[in-house]
């Protein structure tokens, strides 16, 4: 079974409502098996566009991921994050386990 992850990239506005956020977050994070391998580093953007903030969140399965995102308690967490604390983009998307370069 693929891993899941969830890939954000945000704007805050308002860092002390950011903070509910993440405090909100912990439970269903915990509760799914979630695990940050990306958190706010340093990053270049040489292509594209981007946004001041990045996330990367690795969950056990993809059904995993897509079901901690549309839990109760993530979507009250959600209320938390929106406008005018902060605009972003979040996808859901199944890991690859197959073939990789030699």
């Amino acid at each position: 079974m693929s891993k899941g992850y969830w890939i954000a990239r945000v704007d805050i506005t308002d860092m002390e409502g950011y903070k509910r956020y993440v405090a909100a977050n912990a439970k269903p994070f915990k509760d799914y098996g979630a695990r940050f391998l990306v958190r706010a580093g340093q990053f270049e953007n040489p292509e594209g566009t981007s946004r001041s903030r990045n996330v990367v969140i690795e969950f056990p399965s993809y059904q995993a991921a897509l079901d901690c995102y549309k839990s109760p308690d993530y979507q009250a967490a959600i209320q938390l994050r929106t406008a005018p604390v902060s605009v972003g983009d979040i996808v859901i998307i199944e890991g690859y386990d197959g073939v990789q370069p030699s």
